[in-house]
């Protein structure tokens, strides 16, 4: 066991995926030599060569439809898009090709493409380089579409979205990329379709993914001060997405807050809401209540604090749930 960032678990990742199946090829933006604008395929060109982990144009949708063709020949590629807001150029061929393939030639052609795409904020950046574009795929049939929170997952999701058959989304939140965690290599992954409760508890539900898990888990340990005891559950994959896990853990508490940074109208939020509200609608003490960025493009660095939901304003949402 060792401690790694994500960024170097995600190296790993890759690493152990190109060494098990010689199909698997990197491809991007600055990948191969400088090792990508986070590091994250640093010196794997080096150790695979330049045949295997390529730099591309400055083209997203040439990227994506080169990714395309080379899994019609049998390939493994995996795409890095630098920055969440970058996706969109590639936005027809990922949700007009990519995504029909598979079922449009009736489960003879796989597309075992993984795009891998580095989202959120709270880095400070420029525009464009904090967005949020989960849910435009996620409502996409024929994606799959997941989010890693920590090095572990990181380490091992990436390896299993490399050997999905399907066309895998594969969004890391760029702030957490230099946090730690203990990462062992030998342990026997989750299947990768299955949320996971990261942190047990009796009062209320906290639903997130990404880079708002950790912002939950703060705010459950802030509230355990208070006496209360907030159950966590990790989504990891947004589809399909895991409602016995979240059924199952709503049950329990009776309340249910989801969490997540794109903005709050027809968010990944509207359809948990949604679901749990025809499901659960007699069970639950408290209607569903969602933190979220805001209904506007995303901030300025300056003030990215104040759209960004926080420890606060989730603790003030679990108020809400509680006085129900």
């Amino acid at each position: 066991m060792a401690q790694m960032t994500m960024a170097k678990a995600l190296n790993e990742g890759l690493r152990t995926a190109m060494e098990h199946d010689p199909k698997v090829l990197l491809m991007g933006e600055d990948i191969g030599k400088l090792g990508g604008v986070f590091r994250v395929t640093d010196g794997l060109q080096k150790d695979f060569g330049e045949d295997r982990v390529f730099d591309t144009p400055l083209a997203e949708s040439g990227i994506v439809g080169t990714a395309i063709g080379l899994a019609i020949r049998g390939y493994r590629p995996v795409c890095e898009i630098q920055f969440d807001g970058f996706i969109y150029p590639a936005y027809d061929q990922i949700v007009s090709q990519l995504a029909k393939i598979h079922a449009r030639s009736k489960g003879s052609v796989p597309m075992p493409v993984t795009i891998r795409v580095p989202f959120g904020g709270g880095i400070g950046a420029v525009e464009h380089h904090s967005e949020s574009p989960e849910a435009y795929f996620a409502h996409t049939a024929g994606l799959k579409v997941v989010a890693c929170s920590n090095p572990l997952d990181a380490h091992f999701m990436i390896q299993q979205a490399i050997a999905s058959d399907d066309p895998v989304l594969f969004f890391e939140p760029k702030r957490r990329y230099w946090e730690k965690a203990d990462v062992d290599t030998s342990l026997t992954p989750e299947p990768l379709w299955q949320a996971r409760v990261v942190r047990e508890g009796t009062d209320a539900t906290l639903i997130a993914y990404g880079p708002m898990v950790k912002t939950c888990l703060d705010a459950a340990t802030a509230a355990e001060e208070d006496g209360r005891l907030l159950e966590v559950v990790d989504l990891r994959s947004l589809s399909p997405l895991d409602y016995r896990t979240v059924f199952a853990s709503v049950r329990r508490t009776k309340r249910a807050v989801v969490v997540h940074e794109a903005p709050r109208s027809l968010g990944m939020g509207s359809e948990i809401a949604a679901r749990l509200s025809e499901e659960l609608y007699y069970e639950m003490e408290a209607p569903v209540l969602r933190v979220t960025g805001f209904d506007t493009p995303y901030p300025p660095s300056r003030v990215e604090e104040d759209y960004l939901p926080d420890l606060d304003r989730v603790l003030h949402a679990v108020d809400r749930s509680l006085g129900y």
